[in-house]
């Protein structure tokens, strides 16, 4: 999180703009709280329909936003997206506005306080599944359509994605078939987040990510445990042990040849992040150096699952074959296909006992991003939201991967690409009782705002 190239005072917004953001939030929250309220889990198929009904609800949103054109659209049968269309008025530029109307799976509705799919307050938050990713994204943009009565000062296209949290597969295909209708001078991405619910920011990085598949044999059949083991091993620690090799005793990612950067972003206050992340007392944090250089700027290796028999349904046999998927994170700068390249040989090499191996490429692969915020329309993004939030924009890295910002940029280079949100430290994205804080959502959609009215002046 490096602090903005010139010096910020910020203004007061503009009272009408303002008062007219007020009048809007209301209703904002209320349309938001119906969107949470429809489990849009494109990732399973059990809620597609689902996913098709919530793209219906955002599509009937910006016609009540005043949008000259509504499409629901899909490619290569992927997921709907919706793209609605405010015409520029002459002269003016035209601006993309990206959010994604598709969640997360709950992992167990029986793990959160609330219902994850009944929108739920508590202490200024609001808890529920797509809360703060990404349907906050999407009505942060609606509701400032709202406040301009349907007419922005600039040209406007909404997009609105439907497969996001499945890595977009088919977005390549979306955006060539519509390349001229989402074409734009400034694409902004409401999909990230701030450093805490008083301080904007604009996202400036972006880890990568990569995953592999990797399985572990050692016997035709499963044998008894009684009567062959002691010299005869199992794939399952045989896997275990693999998995081990991953990192060194400091938790360091120990796999040879990846890219490291560092970070000129002050450290975080440990026990705020330890209590953010809900981590049990006396658990330490792996890897070296601060904390935002672990998050955003250094590779990071987690095991996703383990296909092995359950617990209850275990029994005294050495297991013939043990399969695991592995994920790793990509600093900024690295290529995401070498270093899933280097993930596997580091697999393959550290299986022990002359076990078999085999790898294969998981179903996620994303080049980490990083922009240069520099320019006339940054400059304009950062007078918007250090004027909405009362203090000055900073830049910052985000340790997740938004695989589509780069397939935007490749798609349309000549846009500027700003990656904003109204999410927080405390939003837990893809965890259990995910929320947003509803006095940050209302700063976020004043800084929407007056980032348009920028654009135009």
């Amino acid at each position: 999180m490096s602090q903005p190239s010139q010096p910020q005072t910020p203004s007061a917004p503009p009272a009408a703009l303002a008062d007219a953001v007020t009048r809007v939030l209301p209703g904002a929250r209320a349309d938001l709280e119906s969107l949470v309220r429809i489990p849009s889990i494109w990732a399973d198929p059990a809620h597609a329909e689902d996913t098709r009904r919530s793209a219906d609800a955002v599509a009937a949103l910006a016609r009540d936003a005043g949008a000259e054109s509504v499409q629901v659209l899909s490619a290569n049968g992927g997921a709907p997206a919706v793209v609605a269309h405010w015409p520029a008025p002459p002269g003016m530029p035209a601006v993309m506005l990206y959010a994604h109307h598709d969640v997360q799976p709950t992992g167990g509705d029986e793990n959160w306080t609330s219902a994850p799919f009944e929108p739920t307050e508590r202490d200024g938050r609001l808890y529920g599944r797509g809360a703060a990713d990404d349907k906050a994204g999407v009505m942060t943009h609606l509701a400032v359509l709202r406040a301009y009565d349907g007419k922005p000062p600039v040209g406007v296209t909404l997009f609105i994605e439907g497969e996001e949290e499945s890595g977009s597969p088919t977005l390549t295909a979306l955006l060539a078939e519509h390349h001229e209708l989402l074409a734009a001078d400034v694409i902004v991405i409401a999909d990230a987040g701030n450093p805490s619910v008083d301080v904007p920011a604009l996202t400036t990085t972006l880890r990568g990510l990569v995953d592999v598949v990797v399985e572990v044999s050692m016997l035709e059949s499963p044998v008894h445990s009684g009567i062959y083991g002691g010299p005869v091993g199992d794939a399952l620690t045989a896997l275990c042990r693999t998995l081990a090799s991953l990192h060194d005793d400091k938790g360091e990612v120990a796999v040879p040849g990846l890219s490291t950067a560092v970070s000129d972003a002050p450290d975080f206050d440990e026990a705020t992040f330890r209590a953010d992340v809900g981590l049990l007392d006396g658990v330490e944090l792996i890897g070296t150096g601060t904390i935002p250089e672990r998050v955003t700027h250094k590779p990071a290796i987690a095991v996703l699952g383990i296909d092995a028999p359950r617990v209850e349904e275990s029994s005294n046999v050495l297991l013939p074959r043990a399969r695991a998927m592995v994920s790793m994170r990509l600093a900024p700068g690295e290529d995401a296909k070498a270093a899933q390249r280097a993930l596997a040989e580091h697999l393959e090499a550290h299986v022990p006992w002359g076990a078999h191996v085999t790898t294969s490429s998981g179903a996620g692969i994303a080049e980490p991003f990083s922009l240069e915020a520099t320019g006339p329309v940054y400059d304009a993004a950062r007078r918007a939201f250090s004027s909405a939030y009362g203090a000055p924009s900073v830049e910052m890295g985000i340790g997740g991967s938004i695989p589509f910002i780069a397939e935007f940029a490749r798609t349309f280079p000549g846009a500027a690409v700003l990656v904003t949100g109204v999410g927080d430290p405390a939003s837990r994205w893809h965890g259990i009782d995910e929320s947003l804080h509803l006095g940050m959502f209302g700063r976020g959609v004043l800084g929407e705002a007056l980032l348009l009215a920028h654009l135009a002046g």
